[in-house]
């Protein structure tokens, strides 16, 4: 008799893959659940905080919402009407001479930090900065009193007053941090193969900056003096020592005090009269609108830039 083939044994079957986490994966599950629950409902929490501010300054500001309310000056105590024309110009002109101060200055201080500075006084600077970013404005509004309504306005022969340029003077402080550091981030993210190839072809260092650098990080320079602009649009506290004391005319002089919409919004909070209760709450929602604007324009041009450097690295 033959021994017949014997067929090989089966191999032992494999348990089934269960996806389901046990143990310690599933302890770690939970717990990243529970950090994005909770990360979620922080910010809705912020946008709801948001939402809700920015409806209740609406409801009250309604009724004072109208043409004349941005044509028209001042109306008399106890009347109704009138509007903040004079704050929205007096405001503008605020806002432009401290860009003009800033703008230079924060960008020519994030280029030699970036490009030209060591490593060790680089840090240094960027320490300062953000201190100087952190100041109270009120103090930089009191040193600019000083220092430039009590000492240096005499001089030019203007006055012992204040004036749309100490105002703005002290606006440009708060704005040079602000540019300097955000156009610190943007020259970082500069490719450094731009710098290489520019160096290759035997062109010196400022010229690469001038040239290929600056225009590469022209996006992040907008987004900061946009960001820093809306920063200073809604200061009191420096202008109630610089540019307080103002007549209720448009004034298109920048030597003398003008109207600002902060400080509006201060006096006609602290008025017995309704018709300026109104007026301020109206002037907060402008405000609150052009802040809004601003930071919406700069996160836009921000991400347009990054978005641009990362397709030439």
């Amino acid at each position: 008799m033959s021994d017949a083939a014997v067929p090989p044994a089966p191999p032992p079957a494999s348990p089934p893959f269960v996806l389901k986490a046990g143990g310690r994966s599933r302890r770690r599950l939970w717990i990243n659940r529970t950090a994005e629950i909770l990360a979620t409902l922080a910010a809705l929490a912020a946008v709801a905080v948001l939402v809700i501010l920015v409806w209740s300054v609406f409801r009250r500001a309604l009724d004072a919402l109208n043409w004349n309310f941005f044509t028209k000056g001042d109306a008399v105590f106890g009347e109704t009407g009138g509007g903040i024309a004079p704050a929205i110009v007096g405001t503008a002109m605020l806002v432009a001479i401290a860009t003009v101060i800033a703008l230079p200055v924060g960008s020519l201080i994030a280029i030699f930090v970036s490009e030209f500075a060591k490593p060790q006084f680089a840090r240094q600077v960027r320490l300062w900065l953000d201190i100087l970013n952190g100041f109270p404005s009120i103090v930089i509004g009191i040193f600019v009193y000083e220092l430039v309504v009590k000492q240096a306005l005499p001089i030019l022969g203007i006055g012992h007053q204040q004036s749309a340029y100490a105002g703005g003077f002290a606006l440009a402080i708060i704005m040079v941090p602000l540019i300097a550091r955000t156009t610190m981030e943007v020259l970082a993210l500069v490719p450094n193969s731009l710098r290489e190839a520019s160096y290759g072809l035997g062109v010196s260092k400022w010229r690469t900056v001038l040239s290929i650098v600056l225009p590469s990080a022209l996006g992040g320079i907008v987004t900061g003096t946009t960001l820093a602009v809306a920063r200073v649009a809604g200061e009191t506290a420096p202008l109630l020592f610089t540019c307080s004391i103002f007549s209720q005319t448009v004034s298109w002089d920048p030597s003398s005090a003008v109207a600002s919409i902060p400080i509006k919004i201060f006096e006609y909070s602290e008025s017995p009269d309704p018709n300026l209760n109104a007026q301020a709450w109206a002037a907060a929602f402008v405000l609150i609108m052009f802040v809004l604007v601003t930071s919406l324009i700069s996160r836009i041009v921000l991400d347009r830039s990054r978005r641009k450097l990362g397709q030439t690295q």
